[in-house]
This record gives C-alpha cells, sequence and structure tokens, in this order.
C-alpha cells in the first residue's frame, strides 16, 4: 500500500472513531501531532552520556508523556544516579531545541485536528515544556487553532495522573465525559482514563 492511501485510511479510521457526543479533541504533542520522538531520545541519550551515562532510550520508550524531570528522577532511581533532575531536564531540552525546525508532522493526526468539526474544542496535552511545545506547534503551523495548551508544571502531577487532562477540559469549559484524548503513550492513556476520558492510541491505527 502506498504511503499517501495508508495516511488517508489512519485519518478516516480517526474520523470513525471520534463519533458520538463529543465537544473537545484533545492531543498529544510529542509523538502524536509531531513525529519527533526520535530527537527527544537522542537529546536524553546524549545528556546522560555527558554525565557519564550510557542508556540505550529504552527508558524513554517506556515513560513517554512523563514530563522529562520525572523521567531523570526515574532514570536515578534505576541506574543510582544522582543528575540533578531539573539541570538535565534544562540541558535536555536546549539539546532538543537544537534540531526542533527539523520536526515533521505525523500527518494523519495533523489532518484529523485540522479538519475538526467547527463546533470541536481543541487542545493539546503535554509533558513538554510550555517553550518547546509552544514551539513546536508553531513550526507544525497549528498554533493558532489550539484554544487551551497545558504543558509540564502547569498541574502539581503529570501523566499518568488526570491533572494536565482535567485542566485543559476546565480551560475549554468541557465536560471530562465530552472530550476524546489522542495519544501515542502508555501514560497518557492511564491520564485519560483516570480523567474519566475516551482516548485513542494512534500508534495502533
Amino acid at each position: 500500500m502506498e504511503l499517501a492511501q495508508e495516511r488517508e485510511l489512519k485519518y478516516k479510521e480517526l474520523c470513525t472513531r471520534c463519533k458520538g457526543d463529543i465537544e473537545a479533541y484533545l492531543y498529544d504533542c510529542d509523538g502524536t501531532l509531531a513525529d519527533n520522538m526520535q530527537a527527544h531520545k537522542d537529546a536524553y541519550i546524549r545528556i546522560a552520556k555527558e554525565q557519564g551515562l550510557e542508556i540505550d532510550g529504552t527508558i524513554i520508550d517506556e515513560l513517554a508523556g512523563w514530563p522529562t524531570v520525572e523521567v531523570v528522577a526515574e532514570m536515578n532511581r534505576r541506574h543510582n544516579t544522582n543528575f540533578d533532575t531539573e539541570d538535565f531536564a534544562r540541558r535536555k531540552s536546549l539539546a532538543f531545541y537544537e534540531t526542533i525546525d527539523q520536526t515533521q508532522p505525523i500527518d494523519f493526526v495533523m489532518k484529523h485536528l485540522t479538519h475538526a468539526p467547527a463546533h470541536i474544542k481543541i487542545g493539546v496535552v503535554s509533558g513538554g515544556r510550555r517553550e518547546t511545545v509552544t514551539k513546536t506547534l508553531k513550526i507544525l503551523g497549528i498554533d493558532h487553532l489550539v484554544q487551551a495548551l497545558v504543558c509540564a508544571g502547569d498541574t502539581e502531577r503529570g501523566k499518568p495522573a488526570p491533572d494536565p487532562f482535567l485542566l485543559a477540559a476546565n480551560h475549554l469549559g468541557v465536560a471530562p465525559e465530552k472530550c476524546i484524548v489522542f495519544e501515542d503513550g502508555e501514560a497518557g492513556v492511564q491520564s485519560a482514563i483516570a480523567a474519566g476520558m475516551k482516548w485513542i492510541r494512534i500508534d495502533k491505527i
């Protein structure tokens, strides 16, 4: 099957699954709207190596959706390291930012967002830093379509707790049960479930 056909089929599948009494679409950013997870992984690996730890990036896949500081804290627990979580997160963010202009969209999810019905409200809920997420959305050309943006630090607890998605729903004025979440990671799915929202794993389509 040609790539264009595959994308169109995935887009139609997303649309099919969004039937019902839905008033808001809540998208994760990295790995859901933006095809940039390898760039994030490379940044983690680079900063860890600079501080004496060799990792293969598996933990980054496992903890996709977690705020960076919490990923670093988990790295400390598993590898018996004592990285300063805030400093590591800052350095990792800078390393990722060096490649951010190369960010490409995940086409069928982007099409789903840009073709959303007029009555649907749009939110983006990310474990990334606001500066990085905002820049990513601008590069993708959809920042003007996002009516609510929740990033790392906006809630006391990040994914997999329900707080980030609940805050986005509150900003949009939409009841949780009338929201549907689009995610590529287990932490995000658990967050959506805990918030009482419908959800779709876009990487499983």
